[in-house]
This record gives structure tokens, sequence and C-alpha cells, in this order.
């Protein structure tokens, strides 16, 4: 699993609103870092760790929310749990499938091809599930996820009587 990174700048004399927009910078970022090969069925873990990056994202957007324009935030928030929920839908199957490679191994020859029929179901689950997460990272290629939440990030550190 993805390590979450440190946030820079970060201090006790840090303002909260510069922790908050550093922190969706970095979160953000490691979103969006793991988008290539994340579609790739057999390298399971890059769905785990933008799954689990997005989690990050999804805690520091409703920790710091306060400093976000409320709108903007509400409907980042809302694309980042959508992307979040195709992330799931595909990270699901990968794990059934990985756990049922762990008790074919464990059991004899005559429970295998229970196994794997059951194995194939899940298959069929992971390559809708693919599916539905490629439509999701269009979504947000399309939306300018990213970049929007960078613009987010950049209202926080604007002093509430700026906006």
């Amino acid at each position: 699993m993805a390590k979450a990174r440190k946030i820079p700048g970060v201090g006790p004399q840090s303002r909260f609103r510069d922790v908050a927009a550093a922190s969706v910078e970095v979160r953000a970022s490691e979103v969006f870092g793991q988008m290539d090969g994340v579609l790739d069925i057999e390298d399971i873990e890059r769905v785990h760790d933008m799954r689990v990056a997005t989690r990050r994202l999804r805690a520091v957007l409703e920790v710091f929310a306060t400093c976000f324009p409320k709108k903007d935030h509400k409907q980042l928030l809302r694309e980042v749990k959508e992307l979040a929920d195709a992330l799931g839908e595909r990270r699901d199957p990968d794990v059934a499938i990985a756990w049922l490679s762990d008790i074919a191994a464990e059991l004899g020859e005559e429970a295998r091809p229970g196994i794997e029929g059951l194995a194939d179901d899940f298959r069929e689950e992971q390559r809708d599930g693919n599916d539905l997460l490629a439509a999701g990272l269009e979504r947000a290629r399309e939306a300018r996820l990213a970049e929007r939440l960078t613009e987010l990030a950049r209202s926080a550190r604007i002093e509430v009587d700026e906006r």
C-alpha cells in the first residue's frame, strides 16, 4: 500500500487555512498520481492504493471543510466520493479473487472446479467494475477534478474577507 506523503511546510505555527490547502494539494496529487495502470486487472494494488488515497482526500476535505467555499467544497467532495465508489466496485472483486486463490491453494484438487467457477463470477464482476471505473476516471478527467481540487486548495489561502 502506498504510504501517505507528509504535508510539507506544516508546523505548529502554520495557519489552519494553509494546512488545509497543503493537505488537499498533497492528498489530491496522491489520488491522481495513481491513475496510470489503475485499470490493469493484473495489478490490483494500484486500485487499492488509489482507493486508499481517495479516502485520505475525503478525510482532509471533511476535516477542513470550513476553509473552503461551501458550494465548491460540497460539489468536489461529492465527485471524490463518486470516484471512490467506482474504485470500490472494482476493488471488491479483486479482493474476492485473491481470497479464492488462497483458498484454492489450501484445498485439494477436488475443490478446484467449484472455486474456479466462483472465481469466474468474480472475474466478470471485476471486468464490470473496471468498466465503471474507466467511466469514473473519464468523468473525473472531463470535469477537471484534479485541477478543481487545486483551485479549491488555493481558495483556502485567501483570507475570508478577501473572498
